[in-house]
């Protein structure tokens, strides 16, 4: 179900059975009231105005007494500000930008920002990084990163994973040694 303000836009998602369209403000108590949360699993605010995604979270929050999840897009705006107040925050600048560097940087794929600074990334191991070869006891990882598995070969990564140059590896980091992590993984 889609609430939009915009008449020419709710013509055309109705058009294209999207899916069934209100039309209206969905910081409305009254338009929100129209969607059946009692029926929804799910609110996501997607407006390009945060405070109104908050509202309508909030709204949405209250009148479904706590049962529904609330999502809501943040503008230019550090979303974990709002984290206590919805369940979670989208940010499409920021994975814009993680899309946009995993196109330029071959070998590493950033998956996802967990919590505040640590991130989710794939790292492919270069031949020539100074880790080739290695397995995990024998390479002092900076705190603030963690390898958890190697996805080439389907495991969690332990003290006996061998490193091993082509194989992919899923690493959990903070930003402060994202840098550090990919010079040992990468060379």
């Amino acid at each position: 179900m889609i609430v939009e303000q915009d008449t020419e836009r709710c013509e055309r998602l109705s058009d294209e059975y999207v899916a069934t369209v209100i039309e209206g403000d969905g910081t409305d108590p009254g338009v929100l009231r129209q969607t059946g949360l009692d029926r929804t699993d799910a609110l996501v605010a997607l407006t390009a105005a945060t405070g109104q995604n908050l509202t309508a979270c909030l709204l949405a929050d209250r009148l479904s007494n706590g049962a529904i999840r609330t999502v809501m897009r943040v503008v230019k705006e550090d979303e974990r500000t709002y984290r206590e107040f919805v369940d979670a925050t989208i940010d499409p600048e920021r994975a814009g930008a993680r899309m946009a560097a995993n196109a330029v940087e071959p070998g590493i794929q950033a998956l996802e920002e967990v919590s505040g600074e640590v991130e989710i990334v794939e790292i492919t191991v270069d031949e020539a990084a100074p880790v080739a070869n290695r397995t995990l006891a024998d390479v002092a990882y900076p705190r603030g990163a963690l390898v958890v598995s190697d996805v080439s070969a389907g495991n969690i990564a332990g003290p006996e994973t061998e490193l091993i140059p082509g194989r992919t590896y899923v690493v959990a980091l903070t930003s402060d040694v994202a840098d550090e992590v990919v010079n040992l993984m990468r060379g």
